[in-house]
């Protein structure tokens, strides 16, 4: 499994912005209408940290996944979503000379170049994670009044927008009200974003849904074409990463539900000795091989496909 691992990517001589899980490289720095390479690593974080220890194939099942959500949003909700999202074919990229193809096969999006909306577009449809954890405090999830009563894990009345600023690698996105968005961004363009991914979260969990599976909430990043100023569906959408989903079979409000994530991680850490405030420790064998399950089952649950391995 190991030699499946990629933690770090390499395009010739071209330049990389690495965030915690993608290497994005511009492939025309200075034409607004270029293209970028998203390059989904397996590295994964915890706790704002990027860990030692990569989980095979996971840049893979984030790559497809995404590809099956840009490719069916676009057939099931009224006019579509438009999306960064150009192909997902090493083959039909214009990749330097002497770059491993096969390496970046199945991992790699060529995309629409945008300018990111500064903020986190979230859809809550469940009680859980910092909604939670407010809602104990305040009643509310980001100033979003809900019925008293509720418990860990429940389902909503209906499902909240809850925006979030972007935060800088190595720092939490902060929570905000839609008031916040709508200071910042103008009510026409808030107002829009609250709109799309209220209908993307409800498409992506009457599928998921028919699978047998909880979206739970999920997170959405947008962005205007850099050349058009069209607003279009960037990053990831819905996968493992960004979203968590809960199988529905063992579904029980009240406590936390086991989930299609990293969950196995997250927990590991928190068992181990590690302070969280120096560099992680490497994951065993068995916490990776448990985690990369997760996302292959999340994967083929969702898409019906089988899971082919790098």
């Amino acid at each position: 499994m190991a030699n499946r691992c990629l933690l770090q990517s390499k395009l010739g001589n071209l330049p990389a912005r690495r965030g915690k899980v993608r290497d994005v490289y511009e492939l025309a720095p200075d034409d607004p209408a270029g293209l970028l390479l998203l390059v989904a690593t397996d590295r994964i974080s915890a706790f704002d940290w990027v860990l030692p220890t990569g989980i095979a194939d996971k840049g893979r099942v984030l790559t497809e996944t995404s590809r099956f959500w840009f490719e069916r949003l676009g057939s099931t909700i009224d006019a579509g979503v438009p999306h960064h999202l150009v192909t997902t074919d090493v083959a039909e990229m214009d990749l330097p000379e002497g770059v491993d193809r096969d390496a970046l096969a199945g991992r790699t999006m060529l995309c629409r170049k945008s300018r990111v909306v500064p903020f986190e577009c979230v859809v809550r449809g469940y009680l859980s994670g910092s909604g939670w954890k407010e809602y104990q405090r305040s009643g509310t999830v980001c100033g979003v009044s809900l019925p008293p009563g509720l418990v860990e894990s429940d389902r909503l009345p209906e499902p909240i927008f809850t925006p979030a600023t972007k935060a800088e690698q190595g720092d939490h996105d902060e929570n905000v009200s839609f008031d916040r968005m709508l200071n910042d961004l103008g009510s026409d363009l808030a107002e829009e974003l609250r709109e799309r991914s209220l209908a993307i979260y409800l498409a992506g969990a009457e599928h998921a849904a028919s699978k047998g599976i909880l979206l739970a909430d999920t997170k959405l990043e947008f962005g205007h074409d850099a050349a058009t100023g069209e607003l279009l569906l960037i990053d990831e959408v819905m996968t493992p990463d960004s979203s968590r989903y809960w199988p529905a079979d063992i579904y029980e409000p009240g406590h936390g539900q086991p989930s299609f994530d990293k969950q196995f991680v997250r927990d590991w850490l928190l068992a181990s000795d590690w302070d969280r405030e120096s560099e992680p420790p490497p994951l065993p064998d068995d916490v990776v091989a448990k985690t990369r399950a997760k996302y292959i089952d999340a994967f083929e649950r969702l898409t019906g496909a089988a899971f082919v391995c790098g």
